[in-house]
């Protein structure tokens, strides 16, 4: 069997690059499509008691290392085995019972939001965010368009990240800016970009390393949001060294297994007042003596991130849901 990595994935077919370089599509093998529980009786011999369908839009996704069986025809093969992933940007699918992976073994996640055209949506970064925290993974935020907006508005709208601890870079397509430093920041790794359609992804790309000619949109001049050009995560080779998947425009960012009461941690300004409220089960709305809401006051913590954070944990008093039941496992 040959090792290879998943360039491209989607309804059941594969694209695989092999550590020799050749490139194969290949389709699944069915067992791996199933989690299989055995018997555990000692006296018997170990059998298949139960099979159940993974609760995963698909068991594969760009990034993957798999092993491989080359057919006799060498022009395709079968993935036979789909080796241990390190980290991956997971979230939870259109349809809600499902966990979608959206790029594994990821190094560095690159959130690219526009500074314009379309507007900023700061708390849908927070989102994607949360949602690269809560998989442990390296973060960059880019600002593409930066030729679009006074340099005060690109001041004001990253401070609060900056003074949190993430690394942010500003970029242009059209003047050139920031290209270089993001060059230096995706050379040996395998990344990802990922944010809401029409802010710029494939076009950074394509600035980055020109041969991609990856296909891009325009804007809607009545929503002002992007349309989707990127159909699917494709995981592409860098010259510089490297891979870096090009990911779908997301309009959603959903949760597939984050609690409530972990949502904090995963806002670096908020991670260090855990335990330090009066009570263990405080969920920092209104209870006495919060830890957050004093640092909320003092400005230590940005109000806006706050209302971001509370957005994110809050309960449906409509419907009698606790918040638990927007974050179900």
């Amino acid at each position: 069997m040959s090792e290879g990595i998943v360039t491209q994935a989607g309804r059941g077919l594969y694209t695989v690059q092999t550590t020799t370089g050749r490139i194969l599509p290949c389709r699944l093998r069915g067992n791996l499509k199933k989690r299989f529980t055995y018997s555990e009786t000692a006296s018997h011999v170990r059998r298949v008691e139960k099979v159940k369908k993974l609760a995963e839009t698909d068991p594969i996704a760009v990034g993957d290392r798999v092993m491989i069986l080359v057919a006799e025809s060498g022009t395709e093969g079968v993935i036979e085995e789909v080796l241990p992933r390190r980290k991956a940007l997971v979230r939870r699918s259109g349809n809600e019972r499902e966990r979608q992976t959206l790029v594994a073994n990821l190094e560095l996640a690159v959130i690219v939001f526009s500074a314009a055209e379309p507007r900023p949506d700061l708390f849908k970064l927070d989102r994607f965010l949360v949602l690269a925290e809560d998989s442990e993974l390296e973060v960059l935020i880019v600002l593409n368009k930066a030729d679009l907006a006074a340099p005060e508005e690109l001041t004001e709208a990253l401070a609060e990240y900056r003074a949190i601890g993430y690394d942010i870079l500003t970029t242009s397509r059209n003047t050139g800016e920031g290209i270089d430093a993001l060059k230096a920041a995706l050379k040996g790794r395998l990344s990802a970009f990922c944010g809401p359609s029409g802010v710029g992804k494939s076009s950074l790309l394509n600035a980055v390393q020109p041969g991609l000619r990856l296909k891009v949109g325009e804007i809607s001049e009545i929503t002002h949001s992007g349309r989707h050009t990127t159909v699917r995560a494709e995981l592409l080779t860098l010259e510089i060294g490297g891979w870096v998947a090009d990911t779908p425009g997301l309009r959603q960012v959903q949760f597939w297994d984050l609690l409530p009461e972990d949502v904090a941690f995963c806002f670096p300004e908020l991670a260090p007042l855990m335990g330090h409220c009066k009570f263990p089960n405080c969920r920092h709305r209104t209870e006495p003596a919060c830890a957050v809401r004093a640092a909320v006051d003092d400005k230590r913590v940005s109000p806006r991130r706050y209302q971001s954070y509370l957005q994110m944990t809050e309960i449906d008093s409509t419907h009698g849901n606790s918040a638990r039941k927007l974050f179900p496992s």
